[in-house]
């Protein structure tokens, strides 16, 4: 069983930045890659990044790509989303995933099976 609790979430103007947090609990953290969804409202969640277990290798979709960061700390148990130039349609709620196994993407959602409980970010115009 794995604990996930994303922090950092916020309201910001569009260009701004924020830097969201999971911590984990429960099991080996450096044991598993991560990854980063969100959910807009009436939309399917959305891949945002994913994160190797030793944080060499990431992904990003392409709507992330060149704005947004994944990194983890490993010694801290955490995983890190830097997310600059804001815009407004990046509104949504942000959350954080271990995925059921080794991933090769991992940007499909059915690939994750703990998740937190969700951050909200809302960039207004």
């Amino acid at each position: 069983q794995v604990q996930l609790v994303e922090s950092g979430g916020g309201s910001v103007q569009a260009g701004g930045s924020l830097r969201l947090s999971c911590a984990t609990s429960g099991r080996a953290f450096s044991n598993f890659a991560m990854g980063w969804f969100r959910q807009a409202p009436g939309k399917p969640r959305e891949f945002i990044a994913r994160i190797s277990r030793t944080g060499i290798s990431t992904r990003y979709a392409d709507s992330a790509a060149g704005r947004f960061t994944i990194s983890r700390d490993n010694a801290k148990n955490t995983v890190y989303l830097q997310m600059n130039s804001l815009k407004p349609e990046d509104t949504a709620v942000y959350y954080c995933a271990v995925p059921s196994g080794p991933v090769t993407n991992g940007d499909a959602p059915s690939e994750y099976v703990y998740w937190g409980q969700g951050t909200q970010v809302t960039v207004s115009s």
